[in-house]
């Protein structure tokens, strides 16, 4: 039997997060995104649903969120079901009740990692590959703990101020990705919530500002995150979480100078190595970082399906 609800109780949240703990652990990947993980914890925009499927029992076999964007005429959705109960009709039954709560509404559903079970399911019901997101790795070894980048003049690097910086770096990074679907709409409650995750390092926070008659502007940016031992792989590994540059501020060189003290920090941390996650379909961004030294790891497809009629 599958449910939906605008929002899990407490104890219904911990089975799901034990779920997806589950799921991590069998497939070597986690089957939601971090963004699906924190709506699931704190709530999120309205018309979006937790979806569970149970058995008789009551036992959770599976879980999947639906959003519906506003502005955006898709969907979208990412599910999981529980290792011990795969092939089972759990996924199916999933997949078609997010069908009937998107309505009309063309629907995205996240397959982390391209497992091939995602694959059959979507492809069976007519899914079609949308958007492909590249998880790119290297090791930290070669990595200078103490660089000292070339900046522009008039630019220097700060860490982010919590209290201070939040609306200069919200402009920014809206600008930077305007043409990004998920990431050039966050608002002040979306950092805010990062913000109070255990995880939020301002030391790892790196903003780069000039100086101006008006003030100093904001230029540019890398987020750094570190995940735990058994989250993304069996030791702590580092993140280029969000990296962005104002698109005045192009061509001059800060995309490297703020990469090059990011994966600083995560070295001094003491980290072996660092992923981040970039659109297969963004050739100029896969080549910069293949010249850095990242590899292609893993692979998330967004399948997308349109109504009938």
């Amino acid at each position: 039997m599958v449910t939906a609800a605008s929002r899990l109780p407490d104890d219904e949240v911990a089975q799901v997060r034990a779920l997806v703990a589950a799921a991590t652990a069998a497939d070597g990947v986690r089957p939601v995104s971090e963004e699906a993980e924190l709506r699931l914890q704190h709530g999120g925009p309205p018309g979006g649903s937790d979806l569970t499927a149970r058995n008789a029992h009551g036992t959770l076999l599976g879980y999947a969120r639906l959003d519906l964007p506003v502005g955006d005429p898709d969907a979208e959705a990412e599910l999981v079901v529980h290792p011990a109960w795969r092939r089972r009709g759990a996924g199916s039954a999933l997949l078609t009740c997010l069908e009937r709560l998107a309505g009309n509404r063309p629907l995205r559903i996240w397959a982390h990692g391209e497992l091939p079970g995602s694959t059959e399911l979507a492809t069976a019901r007519g899914y079609l590959r949308a958007r492909v997101l590249l998880q790119m790795r290297r090791p930290l070894d070669g990595v200078d703990p103490q660089p000292a980048p070339a900046l522009p003049a008039g630019v220097t690097v700060h860490p982010f101020r919590p209290g201070t910086d939040e609306a200069a770096w919200l402009e920014v990074n809206a600008r930077a990705f305007a043409a990004h679907p998920e990431q050039g709409r966050w608002t002040p409650e979306d950092l805010a919530v990062r913000e109070a995750e255990p995880w939020f390092d301002p030391a790892g926070f790196f903003l780069a500002w000039r100086a101006e008659p008006a003030g100093a502007r904001l230029l540019g940016f890398h987020w750094t995150k570190v995940h735990p031992a058994g989250e993304t792989a069996d030791r702590p590994i580092g993140e280029v979480y969000v990296l962005g540059i104002d698109p005045d501020a192009q061509g001059l060189g800060l995309g490297r100078a703020l990469t090059d003290l990011g994966l600083a920090h995560l070295r001094r941390a003491g980290l072996s190595s660092v992923l981040l996650y970039v659109e297969e379909g963004n050739t100029a961004a896969v080549t910069l970082y293949e010249r850095t030294g990242f590899t292609r790891h893993a692979v998330d497809v967004s399948w997308r399906s349109t109504p009938a009629g």
